[in-house]
């Protein structure tokens, strides 16, 4: 039996993005498809005084790219981005515990993709959380085929034998495509999630997994359905 998992690599992502990649025995970065604006690729939200704020990284709005073929622009982003969240989260409890590993891929960020870019801050959070999921890109298989038939036969391709995927897919996805490759299709439920202790204001889930990790550190897990409870490097 094999779990297998792909979406497009996001910046910094929320925890359910984590807790799916923890289910699997195999997440795909799919980020050789269509790059898509105003989406969670390349920006994300945290918390602040004011209310929610967007963390943007500028790649500009085209769409006629990949996804992996989305280019950076200079380091300066990363500075700025690591700026304003040591100045809304330096009062977090375990703020520069996370820091410690945090602040050096934002300060010293030599990645010159989107997708390179955010599948490290990726790995580096899940090696925080204790995540050993095996993490690949798409284009180590052959992707053939409309959609639905393109991740089946990546499925194939992995030997995998459950797809988990997000409610999201159910706009697109048709299970009997799977089904006749022996696959079974597994939606994964981002619903029921604690809250944590949080800083500013109300408490809000629709957030960066980063707003979870400086609030609790070594305990994160507790508040994620996948993760051991107990994590830390």
């Amino acid at each position: 039996m094999k779990r297998l998992a792909a979406i497009q690599s996001n910046y910094i992502p929320w925890k359910g993005y984590f807790d799916m990649i923890a289910s699997v025995d195999e997440f795909i970065f799919y980020d050789h498809v269509q790059y898509t604006k105003k989406d969670w690729r390349n920006r994300n939200r945290i918390k602040t005084p004011q209310g929610l704020l967007w963390l943007t990284i500028p790649v500009g709005d085209s769409i006629r790219r990949r996804i992996c073929d989305v280019l950076l622009p200079d380091e300066a982003w990363g500075v700025a981005h690591w700026r304003v969240l040591e100045a809304n989260y330096r009062r977090a409890r375990f703020f520069d515990e996370i820091s410690a590993w945090l602040a050096p891929l934002y300060l010293h960020n030599k990645h010159t993709h989107l997708s390179a870019s955010n599948r490290a801050f990726v790995e580096a959070i899940c090696a925080y959380l204790g995540i050993r999921t095996k993490l690949e890109w798409s284009d180590k298989y052959q992707l053939e085929g409309e959609r639905t038939e393109s991740i089946a036969n990546m499925c194939v391709q992995a030997g995998a034998t459950e797809y988990v995927v997000g409610p999201a897919a159910r706009a697109y996805l048709d299970e009997t495509t799977f089904a006749v490759r022996g696959i079974s299709v597994t939606w994964f439920d981002y619903a029921g999630y604690p809250s944590y202790p949080q800083l500013w204001g109300p408490f809000e889930h629709q957030v960066s997994i980063l707003d979870l990790l400086f609030n609790c550190g070594p305990s994160s897990g507790r508040y994620m359905k996948h993760v051991p409870e107990t994590c830390g490097q």
